[in-house]
Parts: structure tokens; C-alpha cells; sequence
């Protein structure tokens, strides 16, 4: 018998125990011995809940399945830093495998809860850590290991996914759609995780380190949110047959890992500008596999919790059959992460200038002097003596074009330089 300690009944805990108690009988079959959850970990023992539990399961204790030498497979799903990150160490040292949905202590503490895990021979698995309910964290791990993944590229999160995409169906400003997500639950009263691009660098982290074999610190992650992106922009990525997309991009390039996020324009053609609404994707390219995409809803309680469940019953089929730890190997290669300067991107820009003869040749000649070339200008006309001016560049490392940005806006005739955005065409 495996039995189970569960940290969290919230909207993925209580996601994973409807799965469980509906499918026990074929679960078990999987696993090869009966499953049973002994404990639940939850803030309010009184609290009304939509599904039917029995009382004696429940505590607001965890030390009564940390330290319960019965338990021998802990659930994390309380989410957040502290103290699920205490929880799961606490565990892994009790000689507790531990699965967990939990991204940011992944991101963060990856390292030195693998090792731990490796130290008390114990397993730690995270499938619904990274995109709900599509299978990537083990492909990544077993189905893809004989090619060498060269990119990544993921559309990882549902809430800024939903705001483009209405932004760009229905033609309503980024404040507007927010406050619809928020209505609707697809976003956070408090949303900044979602919007400034953050859980989408935790995931492209755990994602990179399992792909590239190396420690990503989150803190090396270039990250930026889709706050600034207006309709306007919008319908010019459109004019230019793109679309808008926050897209999370892990590549490994000759002189290390290129690791950031971003919004970008993509190509109406690229299979991820199709990807709309909550729904999530993760595009890889691999030198034997050459393209795959993998898509589905990225968050949500049943996606989460079938994918945590996945991880449950093969945890426990290893445990009965004391197979060794398998998930928790840490690989020592280290690899430089590039640093966002030297990379080299296409850029949108939209820069608002007097409409004044040579006022074109004062921008361009900056542009020149930093080694920025053009691949299109569009000048949009109005009746009003500043103009809007669209420029595309061709591929320029960032430092070159923040340098142009600088003298740019130090020019009299240039009212303010509006977006900068990226051009993604390189998959």
C-alpha cells in the first residue's frame, strides 16, 4: 500500500482528490497496490468545501504528514514560496518522495531540493509545475532524450494569452480586457505574476535546465510583461501580417543559453500564432525530432491535477517495485547564460517625430551609426504636425539598438519613441 500526504486542498488539491477517489480502481491497477490518501493538510478545519471529505482526514498540522512514518509520498499543492519550499525539504529529509505543481520553488530552489532528493534516494517530480495539463517535463526527460533540443518556444501562460488575444479579436485596450480576465477568473485580483511576465521565466527555467542539462537562476532570465502593448500596436503587427504573442524562449546558441521572455511578433503563418485564448503551447526543435508542438489548457484544476496525478501513480508504481530514484538527477554541466545585450533580435519600433523634411535621415543616420538596418518603414499620415514613424529593423544585438534608443530620444525632432518590440522569426 502507497499512502499519501497531501499539502493543500485548494482548487488543484481538491482537482487531484476528485481524480483520485473517481479513478481508484484503475489507478491502482496502474500501480500495482492500493493508493490511499491518509492525510490532508488545510488552513480551515470548518471551512465548507465543494466536495464531500471525511473530517479525520483533514488537519491544519503538517507535521502530522511530515512526520508520519507511514506516509511515504508527499503531494505539495499549497503553491507559493514559504512554507511550501520548508514543507517539501522537510519531506524529501524524512525520506518522503514529493511531487509538486509548485513553479516558483522549482524555479528558485531547484537545485538544492534535486540534490536532496538525491541524497536520501528519494524521488521529486513537477509535471504540473509547467504548463497544466501538457505533458513536457518528462518527454523532456525520457521521450526526447536521444535528440538534442536546440530551442524552445512557449506560449506558458493562459492570463496574458487571453488579454492579446481579445485585445486583437475584439479591439479593446490592455486595461479593458484585464478587468474582464479578472471578472471571469482567468486572472489574479492582484495580477502582476501573470502580466510582468514572471511565470513565465519560472517555467522557461525549469524548462531550460531539464532541456540544456544546467542550473537556470531565475534571476538570469531577461523578463517583460505585455503592460505596455497597446491596440494600436496590435493593429500595426496585424498591417504587417504578425501577431502579438508573450512568448517564453530557451534556445542554446555557440557561446551559451539565450533564456528570456518577452512579447513578441510572430508570423500569422507559425503554428504558435494560432494559439489563443488561455490555452498554452510549447514548440521545441530538435536535431533527429526537428519540430514538435505540443498544446492544451495551461492551468485549471483538472489539466493540473491530471498531470499531477500522472506523476502520483508513477511515483508510487516506482516505489512498489523499489525502483530506483530516477527523476532527480542533477546534471553538473554548466553552461554561460547570454546575457540580453549580446543577443541578436529584429525590433518593431513606433516612434512618434515631427513631420518635417529630414527628420527621416536624422533618425536613420542614428540608426546607422549603431549598426541598425532597416527592413521596412511604414510612415503613417496625419493631419497633425507629429507623425507616427514604424520601423523594422533587421537583426541587431540590443545593446546596438538601446544605444540608437538613447540618442534617438535626445533628438528634437523625435516627440517619443512609443513601443519597442520584438520580432521573433528565427524558430
Amino acid at each position: 500500500m502507497i499512502k499519501v500526504g497531501l499539502l493543500g486542498l485548494g482548487t488543484i488539491g481538491s482537482g487531484v482528490y476528485k481524480i483520485i477517489s473517481e479513478n481508484k480502481e484503475s489507478i491502482e491497477q496502474k500501480i500495482g497496490t492500493e493508493l490511499m490518501i491518509e492525510k490532508i493538510l488545510v488552513n480551515d478545519l470548518d471551512k465548507k468545501r465543494e466536495i464531500n471529505i471525511k473530517n479525520e482526514l483533514l488537519t491544519d498540522n503538517a507535521e502530522h504528514i511530515l512526520e508520519n512514518p507511514e506516509i511515504n509520498l508527499i503531494v505539495e499543492l499549497i503553491g507559493g514560496e514559504k512554507p511550501a519550499h520548508q514543507y517539501v525539504m522537510k519531506a524529501i529529509n524524512n525520506k518522503k518522495s514529493v511531487i509538486t505543481a509548485n513553479k516558483l520553488i522549482i524555479a528558485k530552489y531547484g537545485s538544492e531540493i534535486l540534490r536532496a532528493a538525491n541524497d536520501n534516494n528519494v524521488q521529486v517530480s513537477f509535471e504540473g509545475s509547467v504548463a497544466g495539463g501538457i505533458p513536457i517535463i518528462r518527454p523532456l526527460k525520457e521521450s526526447l532524450v536521444a535528440s538534442n533540443i536546440k530551442s524552445i518556444f512557449g506560449i506558458l501562460n493562459g492570463t496574458t494569452n487571453y488579454i492579446l488575444t481579445k485585445m486583437t479579436e475584439e479591439n479593446k485596450e490592455f486595461k479593458e480586457v484585464l478587468k474582464e480576465a479578472q471578472e471571469l477568473g482567468y486572472a489574479e485580483s492582484d495580477p502582476y505574476s501573470d502580466i510582468s511576465g514572471l511565470d513565465a521565466a519560472y517555467k522557461i527555467s525549469i524548462l531550460s535546465s531539464i532541456t540544456f542539462e544546467t542550473y537556470v537562476d531565475i534571476n538570469s532570465v531577461s523578463t517583460e510583461g505585455i503592460e505596455d502593448i497597446t491596440l494600436t500596436d496590435i493593429k500595426l503587427a496585424d498591417e504587417l501580417d504578425y501577431v502579438i504573442k508573450l512568448l517564453a524562449i530557451g534556445k542554446k546558441q555557440e557561446n551559451g543559453i539565450d533564456i528570456r521572455v518577452h512579447p513578441a511578433f510572430i508570423s500569422k503563418s507559425h503554428p504558435l500564432a494560432l494559439v489563443n485564448g488561455v490555452y498554452n503551447a510549447i514548440y521545441l526543435h530538435g536535431d533527429i525530432v526537428g519540430d514538435i508542438m505540443s498544446y492544451g489548457k495551461g492551468a485549471g484544476q483538472m489539466p493540473t491535477g491530471s498531470a499531477v496525478v500522472a506523476d502520483i501513480i508513477q511515483t508510487a508504481k516506482d516505489i512498489n517495485y523499489n525502483r530506483p530514484n530516477i527523476y532527480s538527477n542533477e546534471s553538473n554541466l554548466d553552461h554561460n547564460i547570454i546575457n540580453i545585450d549580446e543577443i541578436k533580435n529584429l525590433f518593431y519600433l513606433r516612434v512618434l517625430v515631427n513631420d518635417k523634411p529630414g527628420v527621416m535621415s536624422e533618425v536613420t543616420g542614428i540608426l546607422g551609426k549603431n549598426q541598425v538596418s532597416l527592413a521596412s518603414v511604414l510612415q503613417k499620415h496625419r493631419l497633425t504636425p507629429v507623425v507616427p514613424l514604424v520601423l523594422v529593423t533587421h537583426p541587431v544585438k540590443e545593446k546596438n539598438l538601446n544605444n540608437s534608443l538613447e540618442e534617438l530620444r535626445a533628438l528634437k525632432n523625435v516627440k517619443s519613441i512609443e513601443s519597442v518590440i520584438r520580432v521573433v522569426e528565427d524558430f
